[in-house]
């Protein structure tokens, strides 16, 4: 969804803080939805890390991070519980973002 979102916006955008969980990702409000999505995984500080999206981004853009955070968590779920692998099609064409971003140290189905 956000590869879409950036290229139907002309947004630029750094996948790496993104991945690491810091930094500035070039997206409006960036810093403040990877502090909420990290927030929302560990379970800690989330009522600071909502308070500042809501400051940064409004009310509503609040609403949408925990909608989509709470989708991607249960779609990965769903994933690793079916051990359902990564097709050999999409890490061809996601190699150079799979490199970027050092995901080939995760273990594969």
């Amino acid at each position: 969804m956000l590869s879409w979102s950036v290229e139907e916006t002309n947004q630029q955008i750094n996948l790496l803080p993104i991945a690491d969980g810091k930094g500035d990702p070039l997206l409006p409000g960036g810093r403040e939805l990877i502090g909420f999505v990290g927030a929302t995984l560990s379970g800690n500080g989330i009522a600071d890390a909502r308070t500042a999206v809501v400051d940064t981004l409004g009310k509503a853009a609040a609403a949408d991070a925990a909608a989509v955070t709470g989708n991607f968590e249960m779609m990965n779920r769903i994933a690793d519980g079916v051990g359902m692998p990564v097709g050999p099609g999409t890490r061809k064409r996601m190699a150079g973002t799979i490199a970027e971003l050092g995901l080939d140290r995760f273990p594969h189905a």
